[in-house]
């Protein structure tokens, strides 16, 4: 089922230590990386093929599968992840003059929606441990955007590394202040969070009015670049499909003249966030596999989280907690736990030293995130004497190990060798 590809590279990396001590090093184990296979090769030749390359029926085809799998009516496939949130956004009402709120530890994209329709930035604290945004935290970025002087709209919450936000809870905070929810599940495809005794899913837009998704090369499915946002509203779903294309409608009802069958206006200022044919061909095949690349990151995850436990590692490296939700393990999270009264340049300066470690042994780790706090474009929407201690000490430790669908258990292996190795060395130093 994998690409000659895969397999050659499989095969190059369960090859016995001895055998790769004398030939070439292992290849570099990345933290992310996609899985193509034949059956995805094929998709997009027949699209290639095929009469539609651009906007086709592919693109309702692989929209209709993606509401499906997450449990929502509509859904609006766009360009990308960012396309997604900043198209959410606006139909979520931010305008110039209104403020969003978004997690301080997140990529930069889920703010800078807010900043693409002429909003106010204001940025939610972490939970140190888990690295989500809370509806306590959230709040207080509410009303330091009322105290600004700015009207708040959206609350933007993030589903962390696989893990889902505390929805409930920030959807009664939204309903209390007048506010509209977007869910950037970018990390959450098939994940799930239990909420009354019932299993709710990521993007099923049951406690958020929208929720985006990403299928860059590193997420769950992959359409190349891509995104999508998901909405149980009509309007909202309407809306969405004129702002992706040029703000361009051919509803005859709703025209100003009529001049035939092929007329159409534009009757307001959209965006070309358009989603391919083709690569809603590749999204459709990829998620045929989606239940598989789940449960390939879920075995990776577990067999991370014993390796850790019947190494003793867990005094140096502590996974994310999982309090309220299955992850998708988008990411595999660990964190270096603080000394005694460690001050947090000093958790830092380990976790380059573990960075460092891992590189020299052919793997790649990742940091997510920087927080956003940092970022010197977002320092005008920072007050003098504002503090995100949360997002400093998730910062301060984090570190995503290796985690897709094609890792071997050699590779697992590889990676606790090396942390476990790189322990003791630690240890050692004091």
């Amino acid at each position: 089922m994998t690409s000659a590809r895969n397999a050659s590279a499989r095969r190059a990396r369960a090859a016995p230590e001895d055998e790769a001590a004398n030939g070439p090093p292992p290849p570099l184990l990345p933290y992310g990386r996609q899985t193509i296979d034949d059956a995805d090769i094929a998709a997009v030749v027949a699209a290639l093929k095929g009469d539609w390359l651009t906007q086709g029926p592919t693109v309702a085809r692989f929209e209709e599968a993606i509401a499906a799998r997450c449990g929502a009516p509509y859904c609006v496939a766009v360009s990308s992840g960012t396309a997604a949130l900043h198209l959410a956004s606006l139909v979520g009402g931010i305008e110039p003059g209104r403020g969003g709120v978004t997690s301080d530890i997140t990529f930069v994209a889920s703010a800078n929606g807010i900043r693409y329709g002429g909003g106010t930035v204001a940025l939610a604290d972490v939970d140190p441990l888990t690295g989500l945004a809370t509806a306590a935290t959230i709040e207080r970025a509410v009303d330091r955007l009322e105290a600004r002087g700015v009207a708040p709209k959206v609350l933007v919450p993030v589903d962390f590394a696989g893990q889902v936000a505390e929805l409930p809870s920030i959807a009664a905070l939204a309903a209390r202040r007048g506010l509209t929810v977007i869910e950037d599940a970018a990390h959450a495809l098939g994940a799930s969070y239990v909420h009354e005794g019932r299993t709710v899913r990521a993007g099923s837009c049951t406690h958020s009015d929208l929720a985006i998704l990403s299928f860059h090369p590193v997420k769950h499915i992959t359409t190349l670049e891509g995104g999508a946002i998901l909405t149980r509203d009509e309007g909202a779903y309407r809306a969405l499909l004129e702002l992706r294309s040029h703000g361009i409608t051919k509803d005859r009802a709703r025209l100003h003249h009529d001049d035939g069958p092929w007329y159409y206006e534009q009757q307001r200022l959209g965006f070309h966030h358009r989603l391919s044919d083709v690569a809603c061909a590749l999204g459709l095949s990829q998620l045929d596999k989606l239940g598989a690349f789940l449960a390939a990151r879920r075995w990776i995850a577990a067999r991370y989280g014993r390796g850790l436990a019947q190494r003793g590692l867990l005094d140096h490296y502590r996974p994310l907690p999982q309090p309220h939700a299955r992850s998708a393990f988008h990411l595999y999270v660990i964190h270096l736990v603080p000394r005694d009264r460690e001050p947090l340049g000093s958790i830092a300066s380990r976790r380059l030293r573990l960075y460092e470690h891992l590189r020299a042994r052919g793997i790649a780790p990742q940091v997510h995130y920087i927080p956003i706090h940092r970022q010197p474009d977002f320092a005008p929407f920072i007050d003098v004497d504002e503090r995100f201690p949360g997002a400093e000490a998730f910062y301060a430790g984090c570190l995503s190990l290796p985690v897709f669908p094609s890792m071997l258990e050699s590779d697992v292996g590889r990676v606790l060798d090396a942390l476990e190795e790189h322990a003791a060395s630690d240890e050692a130093r004091g």
